[in-house]
């Protein structure tokens, strides 16, 4: 009898250019338009979680006596092709190359505005 190996999702690290902390601008999906702060990266299926952007609602039972049920709200993940870096100075969303220094480090640059993000 021969047994089927399934294959699940590659767990894999992606290299992402958004960190958290960054600012970033939704640029598909419901949300299109919204700018956050990034709460958090998953770099293993290449998500984003952005502060105030694709908001889920949730039931949460009571858990102790004489507590009451509550409804909480939080930041669903996005996935990072769905958002873009934000300039605050320009107000305009653009794309990220990496850029050497002239010291040898590596840095983040915007595209459109030639702003260095680190």
């Amino acid at each position: 009898m021969a047994t089927a190996i399934i294959k699940t999702k590659s767990s894999k690290r992606i290299k992402m250019r958004i960190r958290k902390g960054d600012t970033v601008q939704v640029i598909n999906g419901k949300d299109k338009g919204k700018t956050g702060e990034v709460l958090r990266t998953l770099p293993i299926e290449n998500r984003v979680v952005v502060e105030g952007v694709n908001l889920r609602t949730r039931h949460v039972k009571p858990t102790q006596e004489g507590e009451g049920g509550r409804i909480v709200t939080e930041e669903a993940s996005l996935h990072a092709s769905n958002v873009m870096l934000y300039s605050k100075e320009k107000e305009v969303a653009s794309r990220v190359e990496l850029v050497v220094d002239k010291d040898g480090i590596k840095r983040r640059r915007l595209k459109k505005t030639g702003e260095v993000i680190d």
